[in-house]
This record gives C-alpha cells, sequence and structure tokens, in this order.
C-alpha cells in the first residue's frame, strides 16, 4: 500500500504478487474504490503481478484540482512500478479508462478486460443525473441514497456480500463529481471514434440484467 504522487495530484495504489509475472491491473467504477476488487486480490495474485489503484477523485487518491487525465495517471502508475505491459481489467469508469489507456498508450496493454465499460462519445438513453442533482438541493447524504436506488445496483444488492460491500463504499465516496465541474481530460478524437485501432486481445462482459446502454456498448466495443 502507498502513495504516487502525480501531475496536480496523487494515487493510493496497492501491489500484489509474484514480481516477475506478467502484471494485471484492476481499475473501478465510479463512486467505488480499491476495495471492489477484494474477491479477486488475492487468488490473482497467485500467478500475476496485479496493481489495484484509487482513480483520482475516488478513494484515498486525491481529488481533481487541475484538469487530468486517467489514462496519463495509469501510465505514470506503471513508470513508476517499472511495468512494461499488462492486462487491464475495468468495470465501468474503469472499462472507460482502459480503453482510453489502450488507445493512448497501445503498447503497454497485454489486453483488455472490460466489464460494463463506460465510452467516451457514446451517447447514453440512460439519465444519470439525479444524484447531482440531490446533492445540490438536499446534500450528500440523500444523493447516496438516491443512487444506491438506482437500477444499476439492483442485482448487486440482492447479494448481501456485495450489497454490504458496496454501501461501504458509496458510503466513503466524497461526492465531488455530483457537485463540481469535471476537470477530466478525454480521449481526442473519444473513443467511440478510435475503437478500430485497438489491436490488443479485448473481452467484454455484461451482465444479462445491467442497464440497455452497457448491452449496447459492449455490442459495439465486439463490432
Amino acid at each position: 500500500m502507498s502513495f504516487l504522487d502525480v501531475e496536480a495530484g496523487r494515487l493510493y495504489y496497492e501491489v500484489a504478487g509474484p514480481a516477475h509475472a506478467e502484471a494485471v491491473v484492476f481499475l473501478h467504477g465510479f463512486s467505488l474504490d480499491t476495495r471492489l476488487w477484494d474477491g479477486q486480490w488475492l487468488p490473482f495474485a497467485e500467478r500475476y503481478q496485479v496493481v489495484r489503484y484509487d482513480l483520482r477523485g475516488f478513494g484515498r487518491s486525491s481529488l481533481p484540482q487541475a484538469t487530468f487525465s486517467h489514462a496519463d495517471d495509469l501510465r505514470a502508475l506503471l513508470s513508476a512500478l517499472k511495468i512494461q505491459t499488462a492486462h487491464i481489467v475495468g468495470l465501468s469508469l474503469g472499462g472507460g479508462v482502459a480503453l482510453d489507456f489502450a488507445l493512448a498508450y497501445p503498447s503497454a496493454v497485454r489486453s483488455l478486460i472490460l466489464v460494463d465499460a463506460t465510452l467516451g462519445g457514446y451517447r447514453w438513453t440512460k439519465d444519470w443525473s439525479e444524484p447531482g442533482r440531490t446533492a445540490r438541493e438536499r446534500g450528500l447524504a440523500a444523493a447516496k441514497e438516491a443512487w444506491l436506488r438506482d437500477e444499476v445496483f439492483a442485482p448487486a444488492l440482492e447479494r448481501p456480500e456485495a450489497a454490504d460491500r458496496l454501501r461501504r463504499m458509496v458510503a466513503d465516496y466524497s461526492g465531488w463529481h455530483w457537485l463540481n465541474r469535471s476537470l477530466e481530460r478525454g480521449s481526442t478524437p473519444p473513443a467511440i471514434e478510435r475503437l478500430s485501432e485497438i489491436a490488443a486481445p479485448t473481452l467484454a462482459i455484461v451482465g444479462e440484467r445491467d442497464v440497455p446502454d452497457f448491452h449496447a456498448i459492449a455490442a459495439l466495443i465486439v463490432r
């Protein structure tokens, strides 16, 4: 467990497993943190050098203070750890970061595993704005309650262990993104226009009960 200073920020990260093995990096979703991967962490560490970190603005990493790039943050972390190439596993927002990273730094990617990935430039049919409105009007506690009521979490909340971990992560989330303008620099042109450039072996995963947009994005990635 350690911290890495990056451009205008600081990242919290963890590393486990044999240093000589192939590397696997786990990227969490929005409002979550490294704890998302507790179930995968030790099993994968038996065979791989595993890395997980809190994306900037989440968990124990610093809040955005200036414009930044999640893809550049990941590159800085891998460089600091002297990892040349890695398998990149990303959930939701983390999947979008993985895609942007693969486009910006293709030689650093052994493979992509995209779980309910977001996709830069995709036009969402789902309205994600309720927690932000609630945060501004009624405060963060109410916003977090509204967020956990979203349909995207319904299947996870049916499983006690997953529900408990999810609630703890959301409870610890700063809520910064609901109250501030995004400072993230995305891929330009957006990833949706550049998917054909990705040469790394790629696995797109989507749950049968996930919202339609995630199914549509997975289909776009596959196509």
